[in-house]
């Protein structure tokens, strides 16, 4: 099995280490990056003669037409406006696409390739991820297990193991990608009925093992990916919402009624300058802390089994920072499933061509068996509706 990863970052490091080291039947790895020194310092990590890293800028077709050719799947792990063209790409060169999404529109556009990659025989499978990817799939095979479903509630969260000022949190994936999570609409289910609510809104409290404790969630976008398109009508209320320690959200909601997250540019001086680039910027320098973190994830599914019994399928990950392979848990867990995913297309087990929703086509109890198998802890869970989470 031939892999051509795009982008040796956070997350490309975690889907390397997989591909290498986790990963039964893989016969080579191509990791391209513009910045040498990333891909110097992947390479030294894990020395592995199945490895090959090339640097080059991901825009330029001409490199990476022949190292698509030469892949069975290509995995994307660079800034999600890429994808679309990335996507195409893959597809002209007869490779599988997967990408870690978090964008709608750009989603959208590579569902419009559906017709080109079934002729060409591949699929392309976007947002792959943890949220979009994981907690859909997880969902979405919480509710295909029952009778009939009433609800599905997806809360997912990166959080620092040690909170610290100023908002107790650390920065773990792209901060561009962070603000628009929590700016743009927020697809939701209600009444079985495809909706938008502003993200940010519908602050709620929830209840994880100490040392966590009482945490918050909110609406964020991106992170229902397809699940609602599949589920409308199934299902009468789905959600998605971002975890977070206590008063994350407010502070978040203070800087965006401040104007701190409008992207046209302002004036100030002599200078030109959108809002955005100085409250992205103040981000990463303020929330490169360091320390360890935690992801946190709780899937629930409520309704009725076979026997017409009212009962609540769940699904609970925490899962920690790899201190021996320096793995960040956001890292893992959404490189881990874009490597698994990739994994199955290599191997011909998911190989339904086209452009498709990984909810649809990754069955959910594999996916858990494989991050099993790779020591993280999946917690499942069947009780009754009115118990405590």
């Amino acid at each position: 099995m031939n892999f051509l990863l795009l982008g040796a970052g956070l997350q490309g490091a975690a889907i390397t280490y997989d591909l290498l080291r986790q990963m039964e039947g893989t016969t080579g790895l191509v990791v391209v990056d513009g910045n040498p020194e990333a891909l110097e310092a992947l390479a030294a990590r894990w020395p592995d003669e199945r490895l090959r890293t090339v640097k080059a800028d991901v825009r330029d077709e001409s490199t990476l037409a022949p190292l698509m050719s030469a892949a069975d799947v290509t995995i994307s792990a660079v800034n999600y406006w890429y994808n679309a063209v990335l996507a195409d790409w893959a597809i002209q060169n007869g490779s599988h696409f997967l990408d870690l999404g978090g964008n709608n529109d750009i989603v959208a556009q590579e569902f419009e390739l559906d017709g080109a990659a079934r002729t060409a025989g591949v699929s392309v499978i976007p947002d792959c991820g943890l949220a979009p990817g994981l907690a859909g799939i997880l969902g979405y095979w919480l509710a295909d297990g029952l009778e009939k479903t009433e609800s599905v509630r997806l809360r997912v969260g990166g959080l620092p193991a040690d909170p610290q000022p100023p908002m107790n949190y650390k920065l773990v994936f792209s901060v561009q990608g962070l603000i628009n999570e929590y700016i743009e609409d927020c697809v939701v289910v209600r009444e079985g009925r495809i909706q938008t609510v502003p993200g940010l809104s519908e602050l709620e409290t929830l209840h994880f093992p100490e040392p966590f404790g009482e945490l918050e969630a909110f609406q964020t976008s991106g992170g229902t990916s397809t699940l609602p398109r599949n589920l409308a009508g199934h299902v009468p209320d789905l959600d998605y919402k971002t975890i977070r320690y206590r008063g994350h959200r407010d502070q978040i909601k203070l800087l965006q009624d401040l104007g701190f997250c409008d992207g046209k540019p302002v004036q100030i001086g002599e200078q030109t300058i959108s809002p955005r680039e100085v409250l992205a910027h103040q981000l990463t320098e303020k929330l490169d802390l360091p320390g360890t973190d935690v992801v946190l994830l709780r899937a629930t599914a409520e309704g009725w089994n076979a026997d017409g019994k009212a009962v609540r399928r769940s699904i609970q990950i925490i899962d920690h920072h790899d201190d021996e392979q320096g793995l960040s848990a956001m890292a893992r867990m959404t490189g881990y499933p874009v490597a698994i995913i990739a994994g199955m297309l290599a191997a011909g087990e998911v190989n339904p061509g086209g452009a498709h929703c990984q909810e649809l086509v990754i069955p959910g109890d594999r996916m858990i068996a494989e991050l099993r198998r790779r020591g993280v802890e999946v917690v499942e869970r069947v009780s009754d509706p009115g118990e405590a989470e």
